[in-house]
């Protein structure tokens, strides 16, 4: 039986495009839809990165203008690679034509944007999604379900970080291709957009709603030179980023982001302790599941180091035999095959804009207060 086709339009050609088309190319491979996506076309605003990229990933055509793109009657869903500042005005565009969306994380600069962009997927009624692919590393969605059958109890704790270390340099420059997330005006905010809403989606997904913080952040090199207009201009991202938070739950967290910490490059961990157990996740093992159970008899009692490659723990029966690790560009095969699935099945997938959104609303909060120094309520849409 010849599936149905699934014609793409991917706008953006750096880190996440490359991300993103290597799961549209691999999902067929392993995960069985009644769904093929076909690379229709690809658009960046250099004619010659278009035809580079579209090349090498084996897209049919480009395009320089996304207008265009949105426009064409032969493009079914528009993935949205590129940078903060266009999410918004492409995402609107897309619903108004309506076509489906995949969108990068943060939805928008801001949660004003964000609410615009769910009003009108809303609106439209088009399928949506936002690429906040660490729910999707088999490991993490393995402690969401050890935490919804109940094992770990009470949640008490939750705390995470992600940190880096690529900006340290005082001369790094500002703005441009490469470095347009040290604009504020392209990005909406430094870490705290970038990495701790990853942390933030996360924490949501697997512990519930954030409903007050306090926060702390930082900029510690205060102007740079702007890669377009040459000259040294100030720095308005954060840097670093600290923040307390309570969930509705009643449990307590902290989390911790920051691109000055000198020998890390993406260390992103997390743990939940309950009141039965404790989960613990890095990113930098991420095919393993650190958990401890009280119930465990005393002696014996300690943390186990679960290897997540059996077919019966999350995503791996699509892959190899047991004990055969996979890596972090398979959590965007998850994804597109958790998209692709909830259009056949009719459950959508998420997360979707809304639930992105929750994720700007505490952002938002947290920059908040971080600026006038007080604890913050976080908006719950």
């Amino acid at each position: 039986m010849a599936k149905k086709k699934l014609n793409l339009g991917m706008i953006g050609y750096g880190f996440m495009g490359r991300a993103h088309s290597n799961a549209f190319r691999k999902v067929g491979n392993f995960f069985p839809l009644e769904h093929e996506i076909v690379l229709k076309a690809a658009c960046a605003r250099s004619e010659d990165k278009a035809r580079a990229f579209a090349a090498n990933w084996g897209y049919e055509s480009i395009e320089t203008d996304w207008r265009k793109l949105v426009d064409r009657p032969d493009i079914d869903v528009i993935d949205i690679a590129s940078p903060n500042d266009t999410h918004r005005e492409i995402a609107l565009a897309a619903a108004a034509a309506g076509k489906m969306i995949l969108c990068e994380k943060p939805l928008g600069r801001n949660s004003a944007e964000s609410e615009e962009m769910v009003a009108a997927v809303e609106k439209a009624g088009v399928a949506n999604m936002v690429w906040y692919n660490y729910r999707r590393v088999p490991a993490v969605t393995m402690a969401k379900q050890l935490v919804e059958e109940g094992r770990l109890g009470r949640i008490f704790h939750y705390r995470a970080k992600f940190l880096q270390d690529w900006t340290i340099n005082a001369d790094l420059p500002q703005g441009g291709a490469a470095l347009w997330r040290l604009d504020v005006n392209v990005a909406g905010s430094g870490v705290t957009g970038d990495l701790l809403a990853h942390c933030i989606d996360t924490a949501i997904w697997l512990n519930g709603p954030i409903v007050e913080v306090s926060a702390m952040t930082e900029t510690f090199v205060k102007e740079r030179m702007h890669n377009l207009t040459g000259k040294v201009e100030k720095v308005g991202i954060d840097d670093a980023s600290l923040f307390l938070a309570r969930f509705a739950n009643g449990s307590l967290a902290t989390f911790e982001a920051t691109r000055y910490a000198r020998g890390h490059k993406a260390l992103y961990t997390l743990e939940m302790n309950g009141e039965k157990a404790s989960v613990f996740w890095d990113l930098h093992d991420l095919h393993r599941l650190q958990y401890f159970d009280h119930a465990d008899e005393g002696r014996l009692r300690g943390w186990k180091s679960i290897h997540i490659t059996d077919g019966d723990q999350p995503y791996m029966k699509n892959w190899w035999v047991p004990g055969l690790q996979i890596g972090y560009e398979h959590s965007f095969v998850h994804q597109v095959a958790d998209f692709v699935a909830g259009l056949e099945s009719g459950q959508p997938a998420g997360p979707n804009f809304r639930d992105a959104l929750q994720t700007d609303y505490v952002t938002d909060a947290v920059l908040a207060s971080a600026r006038e120094r007080s604890w913050k309520t976080v908006k719950q849409g």
